[in-house]
């Protein structure tokens, strides 16, 4: 299968105890595939995965299986250590998704021959698709294109790269390339990507989603959205978009620490930005 389009990096809901909010989360999988995501990826970095138990994310797995009414959910089963990411896998599996994404293992910094085989590994965990995130400001590690192809040569259902570097940025022989990053994804669908996976998406789906429907108006789009890209990282990810879902009128609830709730500072530019787009819920 072909991954692409506007696929959402979507925020994980907490109630205001941080337990999983399992209903707003069934609710906000509706919303945005009802505005603009063609699929969503669920316990992602812009999801908290780091902060939810393995069974937090298998239940929200299942929510979103659920609930997307055939849509794609890709399930974040990337860890540093391969053999809970193989296990998260298998159980993502399990759960129905229809891939996974997977961040090159951080803090540790494998060699090449280490990255080859922690993503052979748990390629071998599924038979579906498997989409490589390549991340180096998180990871520490920059997984370079020669070897973004040869771990799909190498690997049949390593299909895809969510690239989210500025450099270098290519097509990949043997994998669909998807953004990573919001603020280019015109050039990436320019030089040939199939799309993103997207933070800004929770908010404005449906301009995003113009970016693909749009060719020759995309780089027009992308600049008009400038400004609200950057008033969303005003501080680490997510907590600005988090911020502007509840500012927006969709209750996703607290962060979890170590993530903490915007400054008053932070929360200004964020508002600024949500009104100038008419984006503020309703008071």
């Amino acid at each position: 299968m072909t991954l692409g389009g506007v696929l959402t990096a979507m925020v994980t809901p907490f109630d205001s105890n941080g337990g999983l909010d399992e209903d707003a989360a069934a609710r906000l999988i509706r919303h945005l595939l009802e505005n603009g995501s063609d699929g969503l990826v669920l316990a992602g970095s812009t999801g908290e995965a780091a902060t939810m138990t393995d069974e937090e994310k298998v239940r929200l797995w299942e929510i979103g299986v659920a609930e997307s009414a055939d849509a794609p959910i890709i399930a974040g089963t990337g860890t540093y250590d391969t053999r809970h990411s193989v296990e998260l896998t298998e159980r993502a599996h399990e759960a129905g998704v229809d891939a996974m994404l997977v961040v090159t293992p951080y803090y540790v910094r494998p060699n090449r021959r280490g990255i080859k085989a922690h993503y052979e590994a748990v390629a071998a965990a599924t038979d579906r698709p498997i989409v490589a995130y390549n991340i180096p400001s998180r990871t520490a590690t920059d997984m370079p294109n020669d070897l973004l192809a040869e771990l799909a040569a190498d690997n049949d259902n390593v299909t895809a790269v969510k690239q989210a570097r500025y450099e270098d940025l290519a097509p990949i022989e043997g994998m669909d390339l998807l953004a990573g990053n919001d603020d280019v994804f015109a050039d990436v669908m320019d030089m040939g990507g199939t799309g993103i996976i997207s933070v800004a998406s929770n908010l404005i789906g449906t301009e995003m989603r113009r970016i693909v429907d749009e060719p020759d108006g995309r780089k027009e789009i992308q600049e008009g959205l400038r400004d609200l890209l950057k008033a969303l990282t005003v501080t680490t990810n997510p907590i600005p978009v988090k911020t502007a879902m509840n500012m927006a009128g969709h209750e996703v609830g607290p962060l979890r620490l170590p993530l903490v709730e915007a400054s008053d500072e932070e929360r200004a530019v964020i508002r600024e930005a949500l009104e100038r787009h008419k984006l503020l819920a309703a008071v």
